[in-house]
C-alpha cells in the first residue's frame, strides 16, 4: 500500500500582510491615536488658516503657520500606531504565537513591516489632509507623508528593538521638547541630525537656523535613522527573539 501525502500550501505573503492589518486594525490604540492626530492636525490647520491665534516670538506674534515643531505635533500621536503594530508582539507571548504560525521570521517581518507601512500610509493621508486643504498647502502634501512614513518607520523599528510600546513613544517625544531644546545652543551640529530636527529641515520647517539642514539633507539623513531603526529590529527578532 503506498501512503498518500498531501503537501500544505504555501502560505502566501499576501496573506500573512493580510492577517498583520487584521491585527493593527484589531487594536483600539490604533483607532485612539488616528482619532487625536487627525483632530489635532485638522485643529492646527482651522488656526493656521484663520490666524485666531498667534504666539509670541522674537520678532512679535508669530502664526503658528511659521513654527515647524508645533505644525509637526500631531505626528507624535499618529507615531503610536506603528510602535503598537510592532510592540504589541511583546505583550502575552503574541510574538511566539505569530512566529510559530509563519514558516520563517524573514516572512513574518517582512509582512509586519509591509502591512504596517500600509496603515500607516492611509492613515498619514487620513491625518494629514485636513490641515493642508485648510491652509490651501496640499502641494506639500508628498513630503508631509514622507516625513510620517520615515518618523512612523523609525518607531516600529524602535518598538521591537526595546521589546515595548511606551519606550519608543517616549524617547521620540523627549528628543523634541528636552534634548534638542537643552543642546540646540550648545551643540546645533548634532542636533541638526536628530529625527525632529530632520523633519522640520524636510519639511523647510526648521525650528532654528543654527539646527536646519536642506530638505535634500533632512530627507537623506531621516531616511537614514529610518533604515537603521528597522534593520537593527530585523537582526534582533531573527537573532534574539524567541
Amino acid at each position: 500500500m503506498t501512503a498518500v501525502t498531501t503537501a500544505r500550501p504555501a502560505i502566501r505573503v499576501a496573506d500573512l500582510v493580510a492577517a498583520e492589518l487584521i491585527k493593527i486594525r484589531s487594536l483600539p490604540a490604533t483607532w485612539i491615536a488616528l482619532a487625536v492626530a487627525v483632530v489635532a492636525n485638522a485643529t492646527l490647520g482651522f488656526i493656521a488658516a484663520t490666524d485666531v491665534i498667534r504666539l509670541a516670538g522674537d520678532d512679535g506674534p508669530t502664526s503658528i503657520a511659521e513654527i515647524g515643531t508645533v505644525m509637526l505635533a500631531p505626528v507624535y500621536a499618529y507615531l503610536a500606531i506603528p510602535v503598537f503594530a510592532a510592540g504589541s508582539e511583546y505583550r502575552g507571548g503574541q510574538l511566539r504565537l505569530s512566529l510559530a504560525a509563519v514558516p520563517g521570521r524573514g516572512r513574518f517581518l517582512a509582512a509586519k513591516l509591509l502591512a504596517t507601512l500600509a496603515a500607516s500610509l492611509v492613515a498619514a493621508v487620513l491625518v494629514v489632509l485636513p490641515n493642508l486643504v485648510l491652509r490651501g498647502a496640499l502641494g506639500d502634501l508628498g513630503r508631509h507623508l514622507v516625513v510620517y512614513l520615515l518618523l512612523a518607520l523609525i518607531g516600529y523599528g524602535l518598538a521591537f528593538a526595546v521589546r515595548t510600546v511606551v519606550t519608543p513613544i517616549a524617547v521620540l517625544c523627549t528628543f523634541p521638547i528636552l534634548i534638542s531644546t537643552t543642546l540646540g545652543g550648545l551643540w546645533p551640529e548634532a542636533v541638526r541630525l536628530l529625527p525632529h530636527e530632520t523633519a522640520l529641515s524636510l519639511l523647510d520647517m526648521p525650528a532654528d537656523p543654527a539646527t536646519a539642514l536642506s530638505p535634500v539633507a533632512g530627507l537623506l539623513v531621516l531616511a537614514a535613522w529610518a533604515t537603521g531603526s528597522v534593520t537593527i529590529a530585523w537582526i534582533l527578532v531573527t537573532r534574539r527573539d524567541v
